[in-house]
């Protein structure tokens, strides 16, 4: 079992994995195109699932949260092809193209993308320097290589111009909701300002009102909640869901824990 290799640092990716793994992906930055080699790949957020196999091709959209879900199959490793689409590189082609966004996309945020010769020649086309990682991808190659990919999704669906184009900054979305969905991610209280669409102030500010407390706290308490419930009426253990909840270690989940309910998570369970 391996971690992830980077073909071209923070760019292109392939990971081959010989046994399960789930990875709490939290934050995606970045537009991301995914082939799946082989075995199966499940992304999970708080509202949608998409799983795919062999072959099949899925576009992931920039600031998400999420789940990943690598999963070998039977007389398969698992392993796949990621393309990491950023922003600056999608900008250039903008103004090379002149291609010109004026509304904000609102469609789908994960694409699974119609197979197709040239897309699966693209990526063929990759996979030597995945055999063979003593010949180093310059980064000048890769980034031909990214802008490749583009205009091949771009001729195989054309309507995915709004989706890649979008350079907008997120609306200012129910802060409430999206909390409840999403308190269980790990990441910084900066991130959670930006997802929603709001300045750090401002996200500070509407959760007190909403909540009548701070970011911090509430995160802290709503993950305690959670982990009660799991451990109490689930019968959940304590070293299966910490990292689920959002919480780094399973000492700091304890403490807290304890603190929190005068006992530790253990003695909860029936």
């Amino acid at each position: 079992m391996t971690n992830p290799t980077e073909i071209v640092p923070g760019v292109i990716f392939f990971s081959y994995l010989s046994a399960m793994r789930k990875e709490k992906v939290a934050f995606l930055e970045h537009n991301k195109l995914i082939l799946q080699v082989s075995g199966r790949f499940i992304f999970e957020t708080a509202t949608e699932r998409i799983s795919m196999g062999r072959g099949e091709m899925l576009l992931i959209q920039k600031n998400q949260l999420g789940e990943i879900t690598k999963q070998p199959l039977d007389g398969e490793d698992y392993q796949t092809i990621v393309i990491s689409l950023k922003e600056d590189m999608l900008r250039k082609i903008a103004l090379e193209e002149q291609i010109e966004i004026g509304q904000k996309y609102k469609g789908p945020s994960n694409i699974l993308i119609p197979g197709n010769d040239f897309l699966h020649a693209f990526f063929q086309s990759v996979l030597p320097y995945v055999r063979h990682p003593e010949e180093k991808i310059t980064h000048a190659v890769g980034m031909l290589k990214v802008k490749e990919a583009v205009y091949l999704l771009l001729n195989t669906m054309p309507g995915l111009r709004n989706f890649l184009f979008d350079f907008s900054e997120p609306y200012k979305m129910d802060l409430e909701k999206f909390m409840l969905s999403n308190f269980h991610y790990n990441i910084p209280i900066e991130k959670f300002a930006r997802l929603t669409g709001r300045s750090l102030a401002g996200f500070k500010r509407d959760f007190q009102k909403l909540f009548g407390m701070a970011p911090r706290q509430w995160l802290l308490e709503r993950r305690l909640a959670e982990a009660r419930h799991l451990i109490e009426k689930k019968n959940k253990k304590p070293s299966t869901i910490y990292l689920d909840l959002g919480f780094e270690s399973l000492s700091h989940f304890s403490h807290s824990f304890k603190k929190k309910f005068g006992k530790a998570p253990t003695e909860w369970l029936v």
